[in-house]
């Protein structure tokens, strides 16, 4: 008998979580089963995940875009025809060797190995250079749009603490993009759910820095972030999909706004975590 693809693990009602490959659990999924999808898939090239079939150690940049199209084109079958996807991915720059204790290729939180070592001969491809900003997450972006997205707005995420980068000949990053797309032209977005605090419609660039709270993951979404992606695109009782979940941190606001979500992670430390983090909040809410 051959083993499961995935394991299957429940937090209450309202949370289920996949352990094993996003496309494995979305071929399996009903068609138009969630209303929003809210994920950062694994940068490439920057850190070790210790999964053989992670996302981002590829050998080359233009598999790991490739690689996403399918992900999303998985993930595209099983929104509602008016659902929609906020994806946040990050860049990275082509270079010959070298490996660091910042930047791109830093060695933070509880990253154990580098992969960033793959990267110690330019990629051949793009026609990138020694010290090319690759402009990763706008080749993604303009992959899905071919692939059938319907790309509306790509928001600036300025972080407030941002990684330390001992760089001499550029500005350190402190931006990452958060793009949002939609399945159809007929898709839900409540653009009264989240407001500038003069009233105003929603601007696409949000200033927002690390949640308090310690997680056992170098890369931990910060709540806020998710909770307007939630608020602007789903109602109560919808369902929100994670396939690269983390720490499970989606699935948490989504609780917290009387959402259900599905996550999905490789991870199974990772999966510790959420379900750890998971139901701590079921213990809180039990006990107000």
């Amino acid at each position: 008998m051959a083993p499961p693809r995935y394991i299957v693990r429940t937090i209450g009602r309202d949370i289920t979580i996949y352990v094993g490959d996003c496309l494995d659990v979305l071929q399996d999924m009903p068609p138009e089963s969630v209303q929003c999808c809210i994920t950062s898939p694994p940068y490439w090239g920057l850190r070790d995940y210790e999964c053989a079939q992670q996302i981002g150690a590829e050998p080359s940049p233009d598999l790991y875009v490739e690689n996403l199209r399918r992900v999303f084109a998985a993930v595209r079958r099983v929104l509602r025809a008016d659902g929609t996807l906020w994806l946040n991915v990050g860049d990275a720059y082509a270079r010959n060797g070298g490996t660091g204790r910042c930047g791109p290729n830093a060695k933070v939180a509880n990253t154990r190995k580098l992969i960033q070592r793959r990267n110690c001969r330019v990629p051949d491809c793009w026609g990138l250079k020694d010290r090319d900003l690759m402009g990763l997450p706008w080749r993604v972006a303009f992959a899905l749009q071919e692939d059938g997205w319907l790309l509306r707005s790509c928001v600036v995420w300025i972080k407030t603490a941002p990684m330390p980068e001992s760089v001499r000949n550029r500005p350190s990053n402190a931006t990452e993009f958060v793009f949002l797309f939609a399945k159809t032209q007929r898709y839900y977005y409540d653009n009264e759910a989240v407001r500038e605090p003069t009233g105003a419609n929603l601007r696409n660039y949000w200033m927002l820095g690390p949640d308090s709270e310690r997680v056992n993951h170098p890369a931990p979404f910060p709540r806020e972030l998710v909770r307007r992606c939630i608020l602007l695109s789903t109602r109560c009782g919808d369902v929100v999909l994670d396939p690269f979940a983390g720490s499970g941190t989606t699935g948490i606001v989504a609780r917290e706004l009387k959402r259900s979500a599905v996550l999905v992670e490789l991870n199974e430390d990772y999966v510790r975590e959420a379900e750890r983090r998971l139901s701590r909040q079921t213990q809180i809410s039990l006990l107000r």
